[in-house]
């Protein structure tokens, strides 16, 4: 009778249907969460995130059907939810660990494909498990709730609508709702809690005392209680402020020098900004060059548009040394403006758009003297603004002394790296391209224009600077600067493979950096590199 009155309820079996099929979305778009601040939000990580996410439900939909064949004792599926809620609500508190460790090892391990085989274990050894046993739920609810083959088309739908339902709640909820609110680890919190609740409540109408659910009580609260200290960097100790948006996980830190926004807990610094006024020491000085070829000596104003405004690095440094400018800024997340705002001392005057760089300059009709296109982070180089169509589109918005200038933040050394395929598509749309490495770092700038006169403009010019620290980074910037010889690496909307081109150009950068280790982990394994560190 007890087993009646739970499980020949089939709206309780759609609502088990339905909020399985909600916790497996959700944590997928957690998993890109989790992820990203280590190895980017990339369409290679979504991919992985996908293909490991669909091996474990369909492992999870051959083993549910056997199980539920052989023993369809529905206790077992809902131990099964149990466990799967434990497991996710641990994956915030323990993921991150697991991450830098498999990253440790196969940094050392391997010599290309790293970004793809780090993700791709991550997401075997964290994600796999909890999806596999939410697969088992279809399966078995279809064993409990077909009564007969009268109506099994029309149960069988039911289950399948209720779980297409639930995805598309699962997957909503996170993206705009829970995680730019109450963050990633809050949100495995909630649908673990969800899954425990139905497990439970099962349960408790079959007035039957279950350990599992015990034990995910307890794992629960401990962990909400662990997760105020949780933190995705969680070695830094001088952290301002961490948190996340619908695009990005955020960071922001501070030392005596400098405060600095990153988007990406290993990948570089995404804005910066120097207590003591002084020049940045990074690609942000170099791209001071551009208003000088534009003519900002000449000119009563000068109009610049930064694309990719951050927390408003460029656009402070320009209305800094040159008084006669007018900035504007467009970057497509909201909560970077305001981290801008309150840490970054970005002035209120200076008008920042909340667009999609490509898209705002579709729907204005705008000129400027120089654009400045600040959009790529690490390997998260978008597509549609890499292509042909985008830089034709920068043109038109320039005047017809305006320059381009670009940060590519990966510099490439191999035959068709992803600097080379952006510098190719360039000179496509402009007759005049330059391009400079920036000292110290993995930075190239790029400077594009149509007139070879603007590099006479700029020799004149950069000798009535007043501010000598300035005057001698032009003067560097002028003297390194190589005239760019084009090639047949173009770029369209149709073809861009900035994710392939920017993951060779990471293996490059991993093997030039750690090639040292490499060496002695080839020779003495692991215990030669405990050694060399301890």
């Amino acid at each position: 009778m007890e087993k009646k009155s739970i499980i020949n309820n089939k709206m309780f079996l759609y609502l088990t249907e339905f909020f399985a099929g909600m916790s497996v979305m959700a944590v997928e778009l957690g998993a890109s969460r989790l992820l990203a601040p280590y190895f980017s939000s990339s369409q290679i990580v979504w991919t992985i995130i996908i293909g490991t996410i669909m091996i474990a439900m369909a492992l999870g939909n051959i083993y549910g059907g056997r199980s539920a064949d052989q023993d369809p004792n529905p206790d077992k599926l809902y131990g099964r939810i149990v466990i799967a809620a434990i497991w996710i609500t641990l994956i915030p508190i323990l993921g991150k660990y697991v991450i830098l460790l498999i990253s440790g090892l196969l940094i050392v391990a391997i010599s290309t494909n790293f970004l793809i085989w780090a993700a791709f274990l991550a997401c075997m050894l964290i994600f796999v498990f909890p999806l596999f046993l939410l697969g088992t739920v279809t399966p078995s609810l279809v064993k409990y709730s077909v009564d007969s083959l009268d109506d099994n088309g029309k149960t069988v739908g039911n289950l399948s609508a209720f779980n297409t339902i639930g995805s598309i709640i699962g997957t909503f909820v996170p993206t705009f709702v829970t995680i730019p609110t109450v963050g990633t680890t809050i949100t495995f919190f909630i649908f673990a809690g969800i899954l425990l609740a139905i497990a439970i409540s099962y349960f408790v109408v079959k007035r039957q005392r279950s350990v599992k659910c015990i034990v995910a009580v307890i794992v629960m609260c401990l962990s909400c209680f662990m997760s105020e200290k949780d933190s995705f960097a969680f070695w830094e100790d001088n952290l301002l402020y961490e948190g996340e948006s619908i695009y990005n996980y955020l960071q922001v830190k501070e030392d005596d020098d400098s405060v600095i926004l990153s988007t990406n807990v290993l990948f570089g610094v995404q804005s910066i900004y120097i207590k003591n006024d002084e020049l940045t020491g990074m690609y942000y000085d170099y791209a001071m060059a551009a208003p000088v070829m534009a003519g900002v000596e000449q000119k009563e104003e000068m109009n610049i548009l930064v694309l990719g405004m951050g927390s408003g690095t460029y656009a402070m440094q320009c209305m800094k040394y040159y008084e006669n400018v007018n900035i504007e800024g467009v970057e497509i997340d909201q909560k970077i403006t305001n981290l801008a705002k309150k840490y970054f001392e970005l002035p209120e005057n200076v008008k920042v758009t909340t667009y999609d760089g490509r898209a705002y300059l579709q729907t204005i009709e705008n000129k400027y003297d120089v654009i400045m296109v600040d959009a790529y982070q690490d390997i998260t180089i978008p597509f549609q603004m890499s292509s042909v169509e985008f830089f034709r589109l920068v043109k038109d918005h320039l005047n017809e002394d305006g320059v381009m200038v670009v940060n590519m933040n990966m510099r490439g050394n191999s035959e068709g790296n992803i600097n080379q395929y952006l510098s190719d598509t360039i000179s496509c749309v402009f007759d005049c391209v330059y391009t400079v490495d920036v000292s110290g770092s993995s930075n190239r700038e790029l400077f594009a224009f149509q007139d070879e006169s603007v590099m006479d403009v700029y020799q004149r010019d950069l000798k009535k600077q007043n501010d000598e620290k300035l005057k001698t980074l032009l003067r560097e910037v002028y003297d390194h600067m190589e005239k760019y010889e084009s090639g047949s690496y173009i770029m369209t909307d149709d073809q861009a493979p900035v994710e392939i081109l920017g993951m060779k150009v990471i293996d490059e950068l991993i093997s030039e950096e750690i090639g040292y280790y490499k060496k002695i982990f080839k020779k003495d394994g692991i215990k030669g590199l405990v050694e060399e560190f301890s």
